[in-house]
């Protein structure tokens, strides 16, 4: 277990900006940073991070909490996984309590723990067989050598060989307690009926480890070097729980800093080319591993830019399957550019061949949008034909469709219009007839989907908002708890009944009020926090926001991230010469009205609650009754007075026109 010394030292040094800069393209709004989220789709950013406060919110999806509970979130991390993740980042040594475990607690490990842990036994094994071994380095470390890789490359992307012997790997790892049914279900080991002994799957070939976003080893891509064999060059892990190929890019995890700093990806096909343009120098580059390009690939590289250029090779006879990758980047909202190298050359070979800047100037200089590009391919093979050249430009407008911003389209529009000495008025009327098919597809595919599953909505119900008085009084009893949280260390001048002044904390004034009223609180998360900052107390330790934002319990920190980060962190007002009063300019005040408002709506919650009770004893037990018509009478003379001190009417409210 890792030790409280160090996850206080992880605490203090991780920074919230750079860890979800990571994955999330941040921009400067005044204080604060803002993004798009990277849990919900959207066009206009709700996502917020405060280096300041060291938190983040997700205002589409009410997410919210610290550089860890983001890892969590985003990596499906468990909290020592995403300690140890940021304290490798950050050069922090971990260190572990000396404690035993029970033997159920050691075999409590999940499925998907296990094969994120045997993925990272299997990526250290080819690693040590490539480079300690006589066959590792006469065979997998020659090969990567005569590819002209350099060792330090070669380290970077953990590049490793799986040696001949048919189970090396799979006896390796039952040595060291894996069971055969995670070595099956992790697709490093074969079963078959005839060897029950199991057969690796990648033997006798070179390993290249696939990589999350954070870096966590998901799978496996293994070429085979001896050419004679009736067997597929590149082999991949199977789909797994962890490893999804189209949620995943080859390279992403070395790349994604140069990307955001770069501001563009270079999207290429293969292994070697990602591998080859680092060892350039051009570390900007991703691959789609010899899949179709997906969405969820295209939302990765979106959390870190919008702009793309596809390295295509020369002589690529697929090229013209790219055109579905071009309109679903499109689609996202992407920026492309697209780019040939010279036939016989692709990204690894023509990066072996010329300098960095060479190869950085050709690209920036020879990618041509999509238009461009889509109109050289098409146009190929058109001749004089006057019916292919429609065709093509037809398709060229097709892909100018599934671009989202209305400007954009019309400025492609304007291109095309150019391009082909065609009027614009044609090209608008082709787009809506494109975009008029389009939607006819999709609303076919939909009722199709109607017909077979039929949509049931479950409206839930609101129970809160049905009682209004529960309502109110909860809405008070949170309001209070978010002063302690935001403002609990702030001193406070009051005067007593003598007329004599004393200070007391936030923290102090609410906590006496809930203890005079000998208040229960209603909410649980809200209990929890009040419990802790009691404890706190008696430590002579004021315990507001800051200590809850590490509390790792998610009710607890969305609703200190919510205290913390009120909406209006979004508004960048300042832009805009608006400079609207800060929450908490008048804390005192807030305070003071604020707990006898709560106290206002609690009497009336009590009046409403005793009142249900009046008709179980009405006429059986008569000392009962009297004694509740009692109690809702001084109820209502105290909610009276409390409305005249406070000047409460549901039309004027709290702080309009208040007696000094």
């Amino acid at each position: 277990m890792i030790s409280k010394q160090t996850i206080d030292k992880i605490f203090s040094t991780i920074r919230v900006e750079e860890i979800v800069g990571e994955y999330v393209q941040l921009k400067r709004a005044g204080s604060n940073f803002k993004g798009l989220s990277p849990f919900h789709e959207e066009k206009s950013p709700s996502f917020v991070v405060s280096p300041s406060k060291q938190i983040w919110k997700d205002f589409s999806t009410g997410k919210g909490g610290t550089a860890i509970s983001f890892l969590m979130e985003i990596e499906n991390f468990t909290y020592p996984e995403a300690l140890r993740h940021a304290a490798k980042k950050y050069g922090i040594e971990i260190e572990e309590d000396q404690r035993e475990f029970s033997e159920e607690a050691k075999h409590a490990q999940t499925e998907k723990d296990q094969l994120y842990k045997i993925h990272e036994v299997a990526n250290s094994y080819y690693q040590e067989i490539l480079w300690d071994s006589e066959e590792g380095k006469s065979i997998g470390l020659a090969y990567f050598r005569e590819r002209e890789l350099k060792d330090d490359i070669i380290k970077k992307f953990q590049l490793g060989y799986s040696p001949e012997k048919k189970n090396a790997f799979t006896a390796y790892a039952e040595e060291k307690g894996y069971s055969k049914e995670i070595l099956e279900k992790s697709g490093l080991s074969i079963f078959p009926e005839n060897t029950p002994s199991g057969i690796d799957r990648f033997r006798e070939r070179v390993i290249f480890p696939i990589h999350s976003f954070s870096g966590r080893v998901l799978g496996f891509g293994a070429r085979i070097l001896k050419n004679n064999l009736k067997t597929a060059k590149y082999l991949n892990s199977p789909e797994t729980e962890i490893y999804h190929k189209s949620n995943v890019l080859y390279g992403l995890n070395q790349s994604k800093q140069a990307i955001s700093r770069k501001n563009i990806c270079l999207l290429v096909e293969g292994y070697m080319d990602v591998i080859a343009l680092h060892m350039a120098g051009i570390e900007n580059v991703v691959a789609s591993s010899g899949t179709s390009l997906t969405t969820e690939q295209i939302k990765l590289i979106k959390r870190l830019t919008e702009n793309v250029t596809i390295l295509f090779d020369g002589d690529n006879a697929g090229i013209k399957a790219s055109f579905r990758s071009i309109d679903m980047l499109l689609t996202e909202g992407m920026n492309i550019r697209v780019l040939l190298f010279p036939d016989g050359d692709d990204p690894d070979s023509f990066s072996r061949k010329h300098p960095q800047d060479y190869v950085e100037k050709f690209i920036e200089n020879e990618a041509k949008d999509f238009i461009d590009f889509k109109a050289e391919i098409l146009l190929r093979e058109v001749g004089n034909d006057p019916i292919k050249k429609a065709e093509a430009i037809r398709d060229i407008v097709k892909s100018v469709g599934f671009v989202q911003n209305a400007l954009k389209r019309e400025v492609y529009l304007k291109e095309v219009s150019n391009k082909f000495g065609l009027s614009e008025q044609s090209l608008f009327n082709e787009l809506d007839v494109q975009k008029q098919i389009t939607q006819n597809q999709h609303q076919h595919v939909q009722q199709q989907k109607e017909k077979v599953q039929p949509k049931l909505e479950v409206v839930p119900l609101d129970t809160e908002k049905e009682d209004p008085y529960l309502y109110d009084v909860l809405f008070m009893e949170s309001k209070l708890v978010d002063h302690m949280l935001m403002f609990g260390d702030i001193v406070l001048k009051r005067m007593n009944e003598k007329n004599e002044e004393y200070q007391i904390t936030v923290i102090e004034e609410i906590l006496l009020h809930f203890e005079e009223e000998q208040y229960s609180f209603l909410v649980k998360g809200n209990e929890i926090i009040i419990d802790q900052v009691k404890e706190g107390i008696q430590k002579d330790e004021l315990r507001s926001g800051n200590f809850f934002v590490s509390f790792m319990d998610e009710e607890i920190t969305s609703k200190v991230v919510d205290a913390l980060m009120p909406l209006d962190e979004l508004e960048n007002w300042g832009s805009r010469n608006i400079y609207p009063p800060n929450y908490g300019d008048k804390i005192a005040e807030q305070v003071q009205g604020d707990v006898l408002l709560h106290k206002y709506r609690y009497i009336d919650y009590l009046i409403k609650e005793t009142a249900k009770q009046l008709d179980e004893f009405s006429g059986k037990d008569e000392g009962k009754y009297y004694e509740l018509i009692k109690k809702i009478t001084l109820l209502k003379q105290a909610s009276m007075k409390l409305s005249d001190i406070i000047e409460y009417s549901p039309i004027k409210g709290i702080y309009v026109d208040r007696k000094r």
